[in-house]
């Protein structure tokens, strides 16, 4: 399968990307836990996959957080 990567930008307030970083962190929480005790090997891979997804997000959302501008 042949996927390209579509580029999507989203431009948010100082106070919209802290709530969806807390957002983000709160569902990983729980995606940790659903991963943990997920009985179908195919649906954990599934799981982790979108984990590590979400979690690169989210490094990358925090990193804006903290040098704000740098990306304007």
């Amino acid at each position: 399968m042949n996927r390209r990567a579509t580029v999507v930008q989203i431009n948010l307030t100082q106070e919209e990307a802290a709530a969806l970083s807390g957002a983000l962190s709160s569902y990983l929480s729980d995606l940790r836990m659903e991963i943990a005790d997920t009985d179908s090997m195919q649906f954990r891979e599934d799981l982790k996959r979108q984990e590590a997804l979400l979690s690169r997000l989210l490094q990358r959302l925090e990193a804006d957080l903290a040098s704000p501008g740098a990306s304007s």
